[in-house]
């Protein structure tokens, strides 16, 4: 976790120094292209997990707070490493929340030195918190309610719609794609994801 947070670090002032060069949404577009199939094979429940932890930590690290600082995305990447390790519950909620918390801190610190605050982004703040003061104790009650594959699995489905809304999007914005392509697009994934998970729930009924 601490060559993680190394790599964030650095990540953070690379990524903060390549917004004021390169159109975020292009960052985005090969994210979550490149994502996408990680996540659905994930969604599959194939994983292979990575054995040498340290080794990949700090570059890991890196990608992700460069990633985070540009498009204030990192989510899924990082579910999708803790879901492939195979974390336990607890586990996999501890290691994302202090990874998140830190890039969020980071972030932020760097965000003020290259001034990019103003009062209008101050403003949507008091809109955000009560949707969070809500949210984190409905979803710490929720969470103690399924089991470590089961909340793996829909961690990956949740991703995976995610990752799929921001591909249709960020298509539309960069007039990659029409409205029926990226639809269509989101419509497809959407069956995909509801039949892998309509195929594991199945097969531990048939297990039990």
């Amino acid at each position: 976790m601490a060559h993680i947070l190394i790599g964030l670090l650095i990540g953070v002032g690379i990524g903060s120094y390549i917004l004021s060069l390169v159109h975020p949404a292009w960052v985005k577009f090969v994210t979550y292209f490149m994502l996408l199939p990680l996540i659905l094979l994930q969604a599959a429940g194939i994983r292979k997990p990575i054995r040498a932890e340290k080794t990949i930590a700090i570059p890991f690290g890196m990608g992700i707070g460069t990633l985070y600082s540009v498009t204030t995305i990192s989510g899924p990447p990082l579910a999708l490493l803790f879901n492939n390790q195979g974390y336990a519950k607890q586990d996999f909620r501890a290691a994302l929340g202090v990874i998140r918390v830190a890039e969020a801190v980071f972030t932020g610190i760097a965000y003020y030195f290259i001034g990019l605050y103003s009062v209008d982004s101050m403003a949507i703040i008091p809109y955000i918190i009560p949707s969070v003061l809500l949210g984190i104790p409905l979803g710490s009650y929720l969470i103690r309610l399924m089991n470590p594959e089961t909340f793996r699995r829909i961690c990956m489905a949740f991703d995976a719609l995610i990752v799929t809304f921001g591909l249709s999007r960020v298509l539309t914005e960069l007039n990659l794609a029409n409205a029926f392509t990226t639809y269509s697009i989101l419509t497809i994934v959407t069956i995909l994801n509801a039949y892998l998970l309509y195929r594991f729930f199945r097969d531990r009924t048939v297990a039990s």
